[in-house]
């Protein structure tokens, strides 16, 4: 028997003017699952993240968590069920340093916010602290966040979802800005500490290496449409994903 997904996505439709965004969206999303979300830039990605945390509402359709009708609810109180998400860009106070952010990050989440005083929390301290170490920030945490680089500000960020122990962690781009040779390492930290959680992660991605490496499932968007639901070698290998998202059809025929 199969079991309940922890998200639920049914016939999510959302259109701009002319431009379909979503159309006729299914998906269910079992626990633990490292799910990719791949297309080209307006495939429809980043709308079905953006309905799934609720920045956008579906012009018809269902979003469940854990059975639960979560559809018409705000971005905070999708966080507050524990759906978690990390930006393209990083979200963070460049002027403060890596560990205030972390305890502003906490502070946010249970509404304790004080004008940058959490820091007298010893409990949000404690885990703040055991967060940075395990995402091997420790060694930057009193750095100003404007100082760091691009790699560290995603990791931080990363980081910054994990504070309110979410269930549900959507990363958006995370490779995206990091160079070539942060780029694994970075990632290698991000699988380990999320395989030592209870956490089922969705990650928007471009590069294609990234996917086939650390996705055991990869979901494919093309017009608002999902074209690919598959393991990474089966959607990888799919004529439409080939011809829409790698392009890999495309450059066949070109050179024939």
């Amino acid at each position: 028997m199969t079991s309940m997904p922890l998200l639920s996505a049914k016939n999510l439709q959302k259109q701009f003017g002319a431009v379909v965004a979503a159309q006729d969206i299914c998906v269910d999303i079992q626990a633990g699952e490292r799910v990719s979300l791949i297309g080209s830039n307006g495939a429809g990605k980043t709308t079905f993240v953006n309905m799934i945390t609720g920045y956008l509402k579906p012009d018809s359709g269902v979003i469940e968590l854990e059975n639960s009708d979560i559809t018409a609810l705000s971005p905070r109180q999708i966080t507050h069920l524990g759906v978690a998400r990390s930006f393209q860009i990083p979200q963070l106070y460049p002027a403060l340093t890596v560990i205030e952010n972390m305890l502003v990050a906490m502070a946010c989440h249970e509404n304790k916010l004080s004008m940058w005083r959490p820091s007298s929390n010893k409990e949000h301290l404690a885990r703040a602290s055991d967060l940075l170490h395990r995402f091997e920030l420790s060694q930057h945490s009193q750095r100003r966040v404007k100082e760091l680089p691009g790699g560290i500000r995603k990791l931080l960020d990363i980081a910054l979802a994990m504070t309110g122990s979410p269930k549900l962690l959507l990363l958006d781009e995370p490779t995206s800005g990091v160079s070539a040779e942060e780029k694994f390492p970075m990632m290698d930290t991000i699988m380990r500490v999320l395989g030592n959680e209870p956490l089922t992660a969705l990650f928007v991605e471009h590069d294609m290496d990234i996917v086939r490496r650390y996705a055991n499932r990869v979901i494919a968007f093309y017009s608002g449409r999902i074209i690919a639901d598959a393991a990474p070698d089966l959607a990888l290998a799919n004529d439409d994903v080939r011809r829409y998202v790698t392009g890999e059809l495309r450059q066949e025929a070109s050179h024939a």
